[in-house]
Formats: C-alpha cells, sequence, structure tokens
C-alpha cells in the first residue's frame, strides 16, 4: 500500500468530524486526538469551514494525517488540499472524482458497497476502499462477502462503528482502519469535553492494538 495508506492503517481509527466553529475548536480538537494516541482525522465538508478546520488542525499539530471527507465535488477537492488535506473520502463513487484526485496526487477512498462499486474501483486502481454506511449496508458479513471476488483490497468501514464494535471489526484482516465519530460526536466538541475525547481514543488504541496482536 502507498504511504498514507500504511499510515492510515498503523493507526487503525480514524475520527470523523463536522466542525461548526473551526475557529474554537479546530486546534484543541487536533490536541485531544493526539494526546489519545490517534493523529489522525477526516473533516467532512458537511459544515461550512471544512478547509479552514483543516489548516488549523494542521497548523497545530503538524504531525496529524488529515483529510476531507464527504468530499462531492472537484472544488472541494483543491479547497481541501490547498489547507493540506493529505487525503480524500467520499460518501460514494464517483469515476471522475477519484481520477481527478489520482491526477493531483491524492489518496482517495470512496464509499463502496456493491460488487459494481467494487469492479469500477479494481479498474480505477485504488488500494482502500471506504464501506459506508457500514452496519446499514450488512457489516462485516457482507464485508467478508465482498472480499472473496476482491481480495485485493483493504476496507475502511464507515457508519455505526462504535467501542462496543470496533474489535469485531479490526479483527478482520480485510479492514485497514475503521471510521467513526463516536470519540467525536457534536456533544463532545460542542461542549469542549477534550479530555472525555482522549479517553475514548485511548480506549479505541487499545481495543486495536489489542484485536490485532491476538490476529
Amino acid at each position: 500500500m502507498s504511504d498514507i495508506n500504511n499510515r492510515v492503517s498503523a493507526i487503525g481509527v480514524v475520527p470523523v468530524i463536522k466542525l461548526n466553529n473551526p475557529a474554537r475548536d479546530a486546534a484543541p480538537l487536533a490536541k485531544a486526538l493526539c494526546a489519545g494516541g490517534v493523529p489522525i482525522a477526516e473533516v467532512t465538508f458537511r459544515a461550512a469551514g471544512a478547509d479552514e478546520a483543516i489548516r488549523l488542525m494542521k497548523e497545530a499539530c503538524p504531525e496529524m494525517l488529515v483529510g476531507a471527507g464527504t468530499v462531492l465535488t472537484t472544488e472541494q477537492v483543491d479547497k481541501a488540499q490547498a489547507a493540506g488535506a493529505e487525503f480524500i473520502v467520499t460518501p460514494g463513487l464517483d469515476p471522475d472524482l477519484v481520477v481527478y484526485c489520482q491526477q493531483k496526487g491524492l489518496p482517495i477512498y470512496p464509499g463502496c458497497t456493491t460488487p459494481t462499486d467494487y469492479h469500477t474501483a479494481y479498474k480505477l486502481g485504488l488500494e482502500v476502499l471506504k464501506f459506508f454506511p457500514a452496519e446499514q449496508s450488512g457489516g462485516l458479513s457482507k464485508i467478508k462477502a465482498m472480499s472473496a471476488p476482491f481480495p485485493m483490497f483493504k476496507v475502511m468501514p464507515t457508519g455505526g462503528i462504535s467501542l462496543k464494535n470496533l474489535k469485531e471489526y479490526i479483527s478482520n484482516k480485510v479492514i485497514c482502519a475503521c471510521g467513526g465519530s463516536y470519540m467525536v460526536t457534536a456533544d463532545l466538541i460542542d461542549n469542549q469535553k477534550w479530555d472525555e475525547i482522549t479517553e475514548l481514543c485511548k480506549q479505541s488504541v487499545e481495543i486495536v492494538k489489542e484485536a490485532r496482536n491476538n490476529g
């Protein structure tokens, strides 16, 4: 896998973040994630100012791997990359957007849940796919089934992942990392519960380590 893909896999969990107040929350959130051993973030374009949030998180913690999520347009790709984003995540598979990111040297993880998605991703030369929404689309059992005809892919399930099922997912060798918002909920961020975020990250890291050591 590529360097970015390897870094994502090494961490094992990817916080999926919606920031309503980037100027106030981006920097302390970045520090809370890093303190918890999760130096990575997918900042979604579901909220205005996502590019500002990416820039502020990178400034606060240069060692962080920060990417953009819920990316739907080439304009958003450009904004994200200009702000310092190092990877792109999309909710679905848009071949034109994939090619655009590849031309710009940006890793992209498109949402894929069907054999047609996977086959298209194969033709596009992708290595890692976002499986979204994971739980609602069949969860780990479907991911396992899809890996039979498409063993070349690593998968990043997102949607319905929590501390309760993280170990089950991350224990499977098809899974490169799990995306989730349970450690960065609106309540935690809006109420600036940075210590709780750090603690949830630490718990997640322990689960990943235990699952992979036993695997």
